[in-house]
């Protein structure tokens, strides 16, 4: 059976971090009560019994915090148990103090709305069941209360203060743990709108993968007849004498072979080209390669700044990240066609391509729709697919892309990728 993608509850990480945090809490409000109770107020307590319990909750906090450190987070029926056992722990405090004449047995009704909030209604029911099960057994059988002189007549003003500082802990405690459980909400559901955008934005890629290699291969049968035809031409007797016609009959071959080329690199994206290797090279060689294939379609104006120096790493060379800095490129010298500088530096564990132009720069519209597909200032249907894709494909890799304006004039894309993402790493023989 195949793991679910998301196995656990949206935010039971950080709920279950939660549930830690106030169980730190109890153990110091325990503590201090216990504390309180014996030497300020002099009430004869079986301390053993009753110091047990918040101890048992800090070894318990120890390890929740030792072998959770590494999960993604926990199932509905752990964070029950975990509820269970301040249940437990609850009612054991209490049945050595008093039971329910001890007014910190209300504490029971913070668990249940605990429990409401963190579990589904079938699972919330057994924490009220188990809460109401223990709160019923505490109020006949319980340990009494051996008050000093003072209050053992008359109990009822210490009653009360006991009841007020509950009432009072419990509306903290609520507010304290309402806030965080929204604050929690409204992460997972901020996470979760982000992952419908990239699942709907890869659906878009999808789309237009299948649109280009459908295009590719209806352009295949086309671009053959012009071959042939473009051969027949050259041997026509009448065409060979004729050096001006020759001439554009080698242009037109050369552009054909170029379209050939184009047709050929969109049905290796599509993965309908098998059996080529990786190309094994270094970020140097994999920059210079893309300055020295944009450099004589830019009439010599794209400008490519070396500043890897000595950090430069083998990598594995990857078409889609290829083809989309050329859509960089080539949106940069449509912008600029004077002057677009090319630069690639390795900041820590990240190389950083940057494509700078001398243009008017981007909108401020176009800066906030970065990312998004359609979003262009040229003014033509369909564009603004170029920065689209080059969003996703560097976010496929575990880098971004930053875009913004210079202080003096121009735009400038700067591209992070995580060299570990990249790297070629050579096995060793054992």
């Amino acid at each position: 059976m195949t793991r679910p993608a998301h196995p656990f509850p949206p935010a039971s990480r950080r709920n279950m971090l939660l549930l830690v945090q106030l169980r730190w809490m109890a153990v110091v409000g325990q503590l201090l009560t216990i504390w309180i109770a014996a030497d300020l107020l002099e009430v004869r307590l079986p301390l053993r019994q009753l110091v047990a319990v918040p101890v048992l909750l800090a070894l318990v906090n120890l390890a929740t915090w030792r072998l959770g450190r590494d999960r993604e987070g926990y199932s509905h029926r752990e964070l029950l148990a975990a509820l269970m056992l301040d249940v437990g722990a609850l009612a054991w405090q209490l049945w050595f103090s008093g039971g329910t004449t001890n007014p910190f047995a209300f504490l029971f009704l913070l668990q249940i709305v605990i429990g409401a909030i963190l579990l589904p209604p079938g699972w919330s029911w057994i924490v009220a069941a188990l809460s109401a099960a223990a709160y019923t057994a505490l109020s006949f059988t319980y340990r009494p209360l051996e008050l000093p002189a003072p209050y053992a007549a008359a109990p009822m003003p210490l009653f009360l203060f006991g009841s007020l500082s509950c009432f009072l802990l419990i509306a903290a405690l609520l507010v304290f743990f309402v806030i965080r459980i929204d604050s929690n909400r409204r992460h997972s559901d901020a996470a979760l709108a982000a992952l419908r955008q990239q699942a709907a934005e890869e659906h878009h890629i999808v789309r237009m993968g299948l649109l280009a290699s459908g295009a590719a291969h209806e352009l295949g049968t086309p671009l053959a007849t012009m071959s042939v035809l473009l051969g027949d031409w050259r041997h026509h007797p009448a065409l060979a004498r004729n050096a001006a016609l020759m001439a554009e009959v080698d242009e037109m071959t050369t552009e054909l072979q170029r379209c050939k080329t184009i047709v050929t690199g969109i049905l290796q994206s599509a993965g309908e080209a098998r059996g080529e290797r990786p190309e094994v090279t270094t970020l140097r060689q994999f920059v210079e390669t893309i300055a020295a294939e944009w450099g004589p379609r830019s009439g010599g104006t794209l400008r490519f700044d070396d500043r890897i120096g000595t950090d430069d790493a083998a990598i594995v060379s990857d078409p889609a990240l290829r083809q989309v800095i050329g859509n960089v490129i080539d949106n940069a010298l449509e912008a600029s066609p004077g002057a677009v500088t090319l630069s690639a530096t390795v900041i820590g564990d990240q190389a950083v391509i940057a494509v700078r132009d001398r243009g008017p720069g981007f909108a401020p519209d176009m800066l906030e729709a970065f990312g998004r597909p359609y979003s262009s200032t040229k003014g033509r249907a369909g564009g603004g697919l170029g920065l689209f894709l080059v969003v996703n494909v560097v976010r496929k890799l575990g880098g971004k892309v930053e875009v913004g304006n210079c202080a003096d004039g121009g735009a400038l894309v700067t591209i992070a990728l995580p060299l570990p993402a990249l790297a070629y790493a050579r096995r060793v023989p054992a």
